[in-house]
C-alpha cells in the first residue's frame, strides 16, 4: 500500500501518523534513559559521563546504518528492522542487574532510536499529504518533547523505589510501545516518491541525485551547524547539567524542560504551515541566545533562589521547543528523495557526534563556565540560522517537497 500524492488523509495515513509520532516518543524516552540510569550504580564520575555519552554515540551509529539503508531498501522495510531492534533492547534493560549489561542494551535501543527517527523524517516528508506537511512533521516531532516529559515524570514517580522496580517501570513503557509500533506498522504504506525515483534509477531514467557540490555544501554546514546547537545545547542543560551540578533534581529538569517544550510545541505545530521556516529558525535561536545570556548572567540569583532558575529554564525551552521542530523538519526536507534518508543521516550523525566530546569537555567546568559555553554553542545555531535567512531559500508556507528538491541556494 502506497500513498499517491494528491490522496486525502485515509486510515493508512492515520496509521502512520500514529506510528510515526509512537516512534518519536520512544528516540527521546531512550535518549534520555541514559540520565536516570546514572543514579541506579554508584560509579566514578568519568564513567558517570561515559553513560551520558553512550546515548548520542549509539544515537549516531544507528543513523549512520540506517540513513544509506533506508534509501537502498525503502522506508518501510526499515522501520520494522528498527521495531525488531527495540524489542530485544526493551526486555534486555528489564533484567540489566549490573552496570555493563545497562550499557549492552541502552546500546541496543539507541542503535534502533537513531534509524528509527531518521527513517521516520524522511518518509514523512514523502507520504503525507503536502498542503499539511509541516504541520504533521512539528507535530510528530513533538512527541518527542513527550517522551522526554513521560520519562522524567515516572523518573520522579519511582526515584524512591527499588533501582529493579525504576527498571521494570521504564522497560514495560518500551515494551507497550514497541506493541503500537508493530499494529500501527501491519498497515504502513511504502513511500511512492521513493519507490518511483528507485525504479527511475534502476531502469537508468533521470533523478535528482544531488551531487555533493557547493550547494549541497551550504546546505550541509546549515542544517549540521544548527542541528548541533540543538543537540548539544539542549542536550547540555537538559540532560548533563542535573548530574553534574544538581543530581537530585535531574527527573525533575527534564521533566520542566521537556513539558514545556511540548506544551509550547503543540501550539506552534497547528500554525507550522502558515509561518516561514526561515522566519522561524532565525527567531528561535535568537531567542534561545538572548535566554541563555540572561541565565550566565544571573547565575549568583539563581544559585540562591531556585525559582528563578525554573523561569529561565523553561524561557529557553520554549524557544528551544520552536528551535527544535523547526530544524528537524528542516534538515530532512532539502534533499532529494532519492538520497533524503543519506544526507539527513550525515547532518545528524556529525551534530550529534560533535555533542559527544562536550560531555567530557565540560566535565570539570565551574557552573558559570558551563553555562557560557553553552552560550557559544547555541551562538553557533544562529550564525547558522542568518547565514540561510539571508542566502537560503524558503521551504515553508505550505511548499511541496517537489518543489523543495528543485530548488537551488547557487545556480549553476
Amino acid at each position: 500500500m502506497s500513498w499517491k500524492p494528491g490522496e486525502e488523509w485515509n486510515r493508512a495515513l492515520k496509521m502512520a501518523f500514529v506510528s510515526f509520532s509512537v516512534g518519536m516518543f520512544l528516540e527521546s524516552f531512550i535518549f534520555g534513559l541514559e540520565s536516570i540510569a546514572t543514579s541506579w550504580y554508584t560509579v566514578p564520575k568519568i564513567l558517570e559521563s561515559l553513560l551520558l555519552a553512550w546515548a548520542p554515540l549509539w544515537l549516531i551509529i544507528g543513523i549512520a546504518f540506517a540513513g544509506p539503508i533506508a534509501d537502498r531498501i525503502g522506508r518501510k522495510t526499515t522501520l520494522w528492522i528498527t521495531l525488531a531492534i527495540y524489542v530485544i533492547g526493551g526486555i534486555g534493560l528489564i533484567f540489566s542487574f549490573n552496570y555493563a549489561l545497562v550499557l549492552v542494551f541502552t546500546a541496543i535501543m539507541l542503535f534502533s532510536a537513531g534509524g528509527e527517527m531518521n527513517t521516520i523524517m524522511a518518509a514523512t516528508h514523502e507520504i503525507m499529504p503536502q498542503r499539511n506537511r509541516s504541520k504533521i512533521m512539528f507535530l510528530e516531532i513533538n512527541f518527542i518533547n513527550l517522551g522526554g516529559a513521560v520519562l522524567g515524570g515516572l523518573g520522579l514517580l519511582t526515584q524512591f523505589s527499588s533501582i529493579f522496580f525504576q527498571r521494570l517501570v521504564l522497560g514495560v513503557v518500551i515494551i507497550i510501545a514497541a506493541v503500537v509500533l508493530f499494529i500501527t506498522r501491519l498497515e504502513l504504506p511504502e513511500s511512492i516518491r521513493w519507490l518511483s525515483a528507485k525504479r527511475k534509477m534502476t531502469n537508468g531514467g533521470s533523478v535528482v541525485k544531488q551531487k555533493l557540490d557547493k550547494d549541497t555544501a551550504f546546505k550541509l554546514f546549515v542544517t549540521t551547524a544548527i542541528a548541533f546547537a540543538n543537540s548539544a545545547g539542549f542536550g547540555l542543560i537538559t540532560y548533563v547539567l542535573g548530574p553534574y551540578f544538581f543530581s537530585n533534581l535531574t527527573g525533575t529538569i527534564i521533566f520542566v524542560a521537556d513539558i514545556t517544550e511540548f506544551v509550547v510545541g503543540l501550539v506552534i505545530s497547528f500554525l507550522a504551515d502558515s509561518f516561514s521556516r526561515k522566519g522561524l529558525l532565525l527567531w528561535s535561536n535568537l531567542g534561545i541566545v538572548i535566554f541563555t545570556f540572561l541565565t550566565y548572567y544571573f547565575i549568583p540569583a539563581w544559585k540562591s533562589d531556585l525559582i528563578i532558575f525554573w523561569a529561565l529554564l523553561v524561557a529557553i525551552n520554549a524557544f528551544t521547543s520552536v528551535q527544535y521542530l523547526t530544524e528537524d523538519t528542516f534538515k530532512a526536507e532539502l534533499w532529494s528523495t532519492i538520497r533524503r534518508g543519506t544526507y539527513t543521516a550525515i547532518a545528524r550523525v556529525v551534530s550529534i557526534g560533535l555533542y559527544i566530546p562536550t560531555i567530557f569537555l565540560t566535565l570539570s567546568f565551574s557552573l558559570s563556565q558551563y553555562v557560557l559555553f553553552n552560550l557559544g554553542i547555541w551562538s553557533i545555531g544562529l550564525f547558522a540560522a542568518i547565514l540561510w535567512y539571508i542566502f537560503g531559500f524558503e521551504t515553508g508556507k505550505g511548499m511541496s517537497i517537489d518543489e523543495i528538491e528543485k530548488k537551488k541556494v547557487f545556480e549553476d
